[in-house]
Parts: structure tokens; sequence; C-alpha cells
């Protein structure tokens, strides 16, 4: 089976869960053998791992003819792209783009994560995917989030191949309700036009049924999952301060992971005077980092607080070997990977009812995310007493060993299947 992906993000250079459920769930596909994937993304950087699939970076895919040779082309993009691939795609440029601004090879540039002008990247990615919708075989398009939507449903109109979709988020989570319509309307229209629509939860799916009017047929929930973790991972040695623990909160410090709730949590903690050998710390980035800085500040727990900033690949790891408990107090999570990988370092964790890891995991604490007096017993009850916390540490690492994206994938195929009619 032949399938064509859209998606915003691919390790190693990701900014969340995005990136790294893209990964897993083609590496899930990959190792069935006869599973030939194309992803694309908007900028690549040439140190993708390509082993198991096809990653075509949009920014090398023309659409203006430009009179160049094939040196020329290895020698600007060679790493990026194989210069055959990028003839065939200017062999199949369909419309005049002279209008459009364009590099020396007839292609656009795109700045990679989450500019300013996003929109006009939205767009410009769903122009480019006519031409590789035009150029490559495939049975089926899939489109992660909904940055790739109108690929998808571009490449849906010029190659008469079904679509499916794959909800990773949706505005109501990213915005407590505070929905942005531009946002909406490009999400409902993706919806509309896929012939199917995969769910990272039940919670996820709920909001698209409810929220954007979808039919419950056309909605299947298909959980995420998590990648064994290599043995420099296992072998990482982390670094404890004897009689000290740590709790740690690791993501975006943004609205919908309800950072100031932790802040409140570790505050109730430490305010019992017994527990002045716990830390904690707030990995990530995010538009509420300074303000929680503040919070922690006038909470009078600044010097129990920690704030590295973002983190990613080793670095993750290094961070949750060296925490006691790990804990996610997210408004509206779709999924929630970080608890898994929490888990799989043997870090007893807490999570929020409002996750959708919440539906798959049963060794770990939950809690809501506005209750921070129950956050802050789970936290105190895990640091102090010791048999509470080998019992999450062993049966949750040995719960999460069991949540493969091979599992996964062998999902996806079926419904693939069934949404092609095979």
């Amino acid at each position: 089976m032949k399938i064509l992906m859209f998606g915003w993000e691919f390790p190693p250079h990701i900014s969340g869960g995005l990136g790294t459920a893209s990964y897993g769930l083609t590496k899930g596909l990959a190792v069935q053998g006869d599973m030939d994937i194309t992803f694309c993304i908007p900028k690549p950087y040439g140190d993708e791992d390509k082993s198991f699939l096809k990653i075509v970076g949009m920014n090398t895919v023309p659409i203006t003819w430009k009179n160049v040779d094939w040196d020329y082309v290895s020698n600007r993009v060679g790493a990026i792209i194989n210069p055959d691939d990028y003839f065939r795609y200017r062999d199949h440029i369909y419309s005049d783009f002279s209008y459009m601004h364009t590099n020396d090879l007839g292609c656009m540039e795109f700045a990679g994560g989450y500019p300013e002008n996003l929109h006009e990247e939205i767009n410009n990615y769903s122009i480019i995917a006519g031409v590789v919708a035009r150029s490559e075989q495939f049975d089926i398009i899939h489109s992660h989030d909904w940055l790739t939507y109108p690929a998808g449903i571009h490449a849906k109109q010029v190659s008469g191949k079904k679509l499916v979709i794959h909800v990773h988020a949706t505005d109501f989570d990213r915005s407590r309700g505070n929905v942005n319509p531009t946002v909406y309307a490009i999400e409902k229209n993706g919806m509309d036009y896929a012939d199917h629509i995969f769910c990272v939860s039940e919670l996820t799916r709920r909001t698209v049924i409810d929220k954007y009017h979808q039919h419950p047929d056309k909605v299947t929930t298909v959980h995420n999952a998590v990648t064994p973790l290599p043995q420099e991972i296992l072998d990482i040695v982390p670094k404890k301060i004897p009689n000290e623990k740590v709790v740690t909160f690791l993501g975006r410090i943004t609205m919908q992971k309800g950072p100031e709730y932790f802040v409140e949590a570790a505050a109730m903690v430490l305010n019992r005077s017994k527990n002045k050998n716990i830390r904690f710390c707030m990995a990530g980035s995010g538009d509420m980092m300074n303000a929680m800085i503040r919070l922690a500040a006038e909470r009078g727990i600044a010097d129990h607080f920690h704030f590295p900033g973002f983190m990613r690949g080793r670095q993750v790891y290094e961070c949750l070997k060296a925490s006691d408990v790990y804990i996610m107090p997210s408004v509206s999570e779709p999924f929630g990977i970080s608890p898994l990988e929490a888990m799989q370092c043997d870090v007893p964790t807490i999570i929020s009812k409002q996750s959708g890891c919440a539906e798959i995991l049963s060794r770990c604490i939950k809690t809501d995310y506005w209750d921070i007096n129950a956050m802050a017993d789970a936290i105190y009850a895990i640091c102090n007493y010791d048999s509470l916390y080998e019992y999450l540490k062993v049966e949750g690492r040995r719960e999460v060993d069991e949540i493969t994206w091979e599992k996964v994938g062998l999902k996806l195929r079926g419904l693939y299947e069934r949404v092609i009619g095979w």
C-alpha cells in the first residue's frame, strides 16, 4: 500500500507531540514491510531518519519552471532531495505560478515551525501539494493536523484518491473554548472533505462529532503510543541530589497545559513544613512562561522552582530520569504522549482526567486539572510513601511497554483498507 502523508513536523526538529506522533505512527506502519510512505513537510533539514519512508521537503518542490541542470540542483539541495525527484516534480507543474515569489529553483521558501505568517505558509504548502499529488503514486492521502488539511483536500481533488485526516488537537483544546474562527473554518473544511477522520482519543472524537458536526460513523479513535527507548537512552544515569525529590512538568507552557495549576499545587506541597526537600521543574517554553515565573515568586517558592527552558531529544530523557514524579495537569489534552514517555523512564505519573491518555492508562494517578488539593496530595504521597512510588514505577512501566506504535499501525492499515474499499 502506498500512502501520501502531509505533516508539519518530523523529528529531530519538533515543537511538541505532533512530530513525535508522526514519527511513531509512520514507523509503526513501516514495520509491516509492504507500506510505502511518502511524508511531506514544509522544511526538512536533511538529518531526518529516512530509513523507513521517503521525506519530501515542500521547499524543494518547484512550482515555476527554471532552467537548471542536475549538478546545480544537487549542489543546492542534494542533502534534502534527490535531484531526479526535483526534475520529476518540475515536469508536473500544473499551473502558471509565476506571480508567486520563488527562488532560483522555482521553489517557495518556508520558515519552518510556526512563524507569524503561518496562514500564508499553510496556503503555499497546499499549492505545492498539487504538484506532489500529480507526481507520486499512492493509494490514499493522510493529512496530520489542521495545518495540512488544505493540502490534503487539494491532493484529493487533483488525484481522485480518498482522504483521511488525523485530528491531533482542535482549536477548542488550544484555546480553552475561545476558538479562532479562521482556524475553526480550516478544521471544519478538512473534516467535511475527509472520507474518514482519525482522532487521538475518544475525548477528541466527541469534540469532532459535537463541535464540528461530523457523523459518528465517519470518526474513529486511534490512540497514540510510544516508541521503545533505544539503548543509549536506557543507559542514561540520572543526576540526582541525595534526599531531594524532583517533581517535573514538561511541555508547552501555555493555557492548554494548565501550568498555573502545577505552580499552585507546588506551593501547597511546599507550604507543608516537612516537604522542603522537594524541588519543582517546569521544563519547556511558551507564552505563559514569564507569568509562571512571576507566580512562583508571588507564592514564595521561587527558591524551589526551576525553569530550564525548551528541551528536545536526549535532554528530555535526562530530565525525566532525574525526576521522582511527572505531572501533566492539562486543561484539555487530546492525548498527551509525555506521560507515557515518563512511565517508560520509571517515573510515577500524575495526569489530568481531561487528557486523552487517561482513557488507556490505569497505572498512574488521575485528578481533575483544577483540583490542586488532589494534585498536592498525590505529589506528597508519591514522594513520601515508598510502596506507592515503587508500585507506580514498576506497574506504570509494565503498562506502557504494551502500548506500541506497531499495534497502532495495524489498526490504521485496517482502516485504510476499509476507506479505500479493498
